[in-house]
């Protein structure tokens, strides 16, 4: 026979109906995260996919805050780290400055194609950055975003070969890769962030930037910008970082969640950027953007000619760099 509660009062009752509500309540946590794009982007398709499949496994739920409403990426990143942010999707290059060994994936051309992208974030090699990533920053790569390449694009004149950058003003983020990289094609690069960027093309501050299609298109850059250059020098990979303090602190079971739930969102990324790419260009040619396809051999020969020896201590040796190559079916320097 079932035994029931007795209760002496109907204050006694109400406690415990408020004991228990309390109990219920605290077991369920509310977890935050951070975006800096927002509805419609890369970052937050992964992140949606990402949290529809952990709060169906779970009871906990995760609110997202778009559009950099706490922080910058790398403030995120150092929250992440102390513990008072849950979670946040950011530029693999703004994670560097923290752990510097997963800066070999913006090594100039260090990635060529989706598939070689895919190929490298789900290898051993790239495990042990991760394990680096908690150990250097406190943080833990739960999942990946995949943007695609950084294509040029500038409101002067069509580039399509190394010579034609000459004379343009083109904004980086604050990148020493991404700035290193343009000053070896020949050009000086203006570091800017990324709040600033659309204005300062609107007023004729900078010519030109290089952002994922996909962004260009859904951020109408097609407004301040005319010409297109299909160069693929920096391919934009997007982790979702957790704070490993608070990773920790969960149970196995809701740890096990999370990652299973980034590793879908991770699949679900790489399937909407093959579909979506496409889409975008032939929307920005419809808008009237002009788009060149460009010979990248020179560009490819100065990058990693005069990028790559630089990087090679910081991103762990050539030894590193060599496991990625490997994995690639290329020739190692």
């Amino acid at each position: 026979m079932e035994m029931k509660p007795k209760f002496k009062s109907t204050a006694t009752l109400l406690s415990f109906i408020l004991l228990t509500s309390a109990s219920v309540t605290a077991s369920a946590k509310d977890f935050k995260m951070s975006l800096s794009g927002g509805e419609g982007d890369a970052q937050y398709s992964f992140a949606t996919k990402l949290i529809e499949e952990f709060e169906a496994n779970t009871k906990d739920t995760i609110r997202t805050f778009p559009n950099s409403q706490l922080g910058s990426e790398q403030d995120t990143v150092n929250d992440a780290s102390l513990g008072v942010l849950d979670f946040s999707v950011v530029a693999i290059n703004n994670v560097t400055p923290f752990s510097p060994t997963v800066g070999v994936f913006t090594l100039p051309y260090m990635i060529e194609s989706l598939e070689e992208a895919e190929k490298l974030i789900h290898s051993d090699a790239t495990q042990v950055l991760v394990k680096n990533t908690i150990r250097d920053a406190g943080v833990r790569i739960v999942g990946w975003s995949f943007s695609g390449f950084r294509v040029l694009t500038n409101s002067n004149k069509p580039v399509k070969e190394l010579s034609d950058l000459s004379g343009l003003v083109i904004r980086v983020p604050k990148n020493e890769i991404m700035i290193d990289t343009y000053n070896a094609w020949g050009i000086n690069p203006t570091p800017m962030a990324w709040s600033e960027l659309f204005t300062a093309l609107q007023q004729k501050v900078v010519d030109g930037q290089d952002l994922a299609l996909t962004d260009i298109e859904s951020l109408k850059f097609y407004e301040i910008q005319k010409y297109i250059s299909l160069i693929h020098y920096n391919f934009m990979l997007e982790p979702m970082i957790m704070s490993e303090s608070v990773y920790q602190d969960q149970s196995k079971d809701v740890q096990a969640a999370i990652l299973a739930a980034g590793k879908t969102a991770t699949i679900y990324s790489a399937g909407l950027l093959r579909k979506n790419e496409a889409i975008a260009l032939e929307k920005l040619k419809a808008h009237g953007m002009e788009v060149n396809e460009v010979d990248e051999t020179e560009w490819i020969e100065k990058a990693t000619t005069q990028v790559w020896p630089k990087y090679y201590e910081s991103v762990g040796g050539k030894d590193k760099i060599n496991d990625m190559l490997k994995i690639l079916g290329r020739d190692l320097i």
